[in-house]
């Protein structure tokens, strides 16, 4: 659907929106946290695990280190130890502890509300700035992970590949209010149904819709 227009084209995306809030009616951050920060540091963790893995090391990690200040001391031998199964543990630790330094030394203690301000943190990129905003702080945001990547391509909604350019893609097409919740279904969606490397088009709400998974059904009734 490359030659559709924009109009057309935030139209479709908008109806998929709706499909997918009548399928996943309790989609939502699957990271648990009860503070910006707490956020921050699960979404580090986050990165190349599972969420669910993550939950599972965060309420002790809470426990031992309740604020931002906390983390800020933490000794760093003690950390890798009990982030260690969420791989990658030295540089997630080295970024943990960072950014809560930062945060006590450049923001007063409080995780900042700007992307640019995001972005000077440690360990912190457009994908997880955007999350704080948009699930932290409530504020309009395009959180483009692996699924949204996958799956927003394979909808027909951008045809680009860099996170940055699919961020600036749908927020052509999508407006603000839908922004961080696209998130939310697209995930759901993306582990229920269309996955990688094989979806499951024959069972997608959204199939009417999705260029991808008609050609792929097509080529398979040849």
């Amino acid at each position: 659907m490359k030659t559709e227009t924009l109009e057309k084209r935030s139209d479709r995306a908008l109806r998929i929106i709706e499909m997918l809030r009548i399928e996943y009616p309790d989609a939502k951050c699957s990271l648990d946290f009860t503070t910006p920060h707490e956020l921050l540091v699960a979404a580090i963790l986050a990165a190349q695990c599972t969420d669910v893995r993550v939950n599972m090391v965060t309420p002790e990690l809470f426990r031992k280190y309740p604020n931002v200040e906390a983390f800020a001391n933490a000794d760093y031998a003690e950390l890798e130890e009990m982030v260690k199964p969420a791989g990658f543990f030295r540089n997630k630790s080295r970024a943990i502890i960072e950014s809560a330094r930062q945060i006590v030394s450049d923001f007063g203690g409080k995780v900042p509300e700007t992307m640019d301000e995001l972005l000077s943190l440690n360990g912190v990129g457009r994908k997880t700035a955007n999350l704080i905003l948009g699930v932290a702080y409530k504020k309009p945001a395009i959180i483009v992970d692996t699924h949204v990547k996958r799956v927003s391509k394979r909808l027909g909604l951008t045809e680009n590949e860099d996170p940055t350019k699919i961020e600036f893609d749908l927020d052509k097409i999508l407006p603000e209010q839908e922004w961080t919740h696209f998130n939310h279904l697209i995930i759901y969606h993306g582990r229920a149904i269309c996955k990688a490397p094989t979806p499951l088009c024959g069972s997608c709400v959204a199939l009417s819709l999705c260029p991808f998974g008609q050609e792929r059904l097509g080529k398979h009734r040849k």
